[in-house]
């Protein structure tokens, strides 16, 4: 009888050890770029609706001829919802502000864009070239939610984020040559 339930613990025990670690997997995104590749490890487990959100985006293509419409030095690169001729991509509904998920909004992590409205996040989203503090959630400001970093390929945003810019229509800062996303997959 003893042994029965050791070995039923036991069970219990490595099914348990086993469901964490599949919990825990980290994910990756790679982005093949003309200005080269960078990967985004994203963090499931402090943002789960908003990495779900962002990866049926890249398991759909969307982001796959989409340009860096955003690109502004000491700040952070913008991109993910517009073609190269200043069409915006349609998307899906917005989902919730995840931004008090211990997360900052630091060089090299990766957040979701919005407008004013907290809960209006679709499908652009930006890479943090410097610290931004006043990004992160505090009482008073609902801040912005990370769900990832880099963790190749920082050159290549860095690249991105020097490259010059100028007006484009209505969008100011949107580069003089197109930074095109020519694919984006689950690695």
């Amino acid at each position: 009888m003893r042994w029965g339930i050791m070995l039923l613990a036991l069970a219990v025990f490595a099914g348990c050890t086993t469901g964490a670690a599949t919990q825990t997997m980290t994910e990756h995104v790679v982005f093949e770029t003309t200005q080269g590749t960078f990967t985004v490890e994203l963090d499931r487990e402090a943002a789960p609706q908003t990495v779900a959100n962002f990866l049926t985006y890249v398991e759909d293509g969307h982001y796959d001829g989409t340009v860096f419409h955003r690109v502004i030095p000491g700040f952070m690169v913008q991109g993910g919802g517009f073609t190269p001729d200043g069409t915006q991509k349609p998307t899906m509904a917005p989902i919730p502000l995840e931004s008090q998920n211990g997360l900052r909004n630091d060089r090299g992590t990766v957040a979701m864009a919005r407008t004013n409205v907290p809960d209006s996040a679709t499908s652009q989203f930006f890479v943090n070239v410097v610290d931004n503090d006043f990004l992160n959630y505090a009482p008073g400001n609902p801040g912005y939610a990370v769900f990832g970093r880099v963790t190749e390929g920082m050159d290549v945003i860095d690249a991105i984020v020097a490259a010059p810019t100028a007006n484009q229509g209505m969008h100011q800062d949107w580069p003089v040559e197109d930074v095109v996303i020519t694919q984006a997959y689950i690695r």
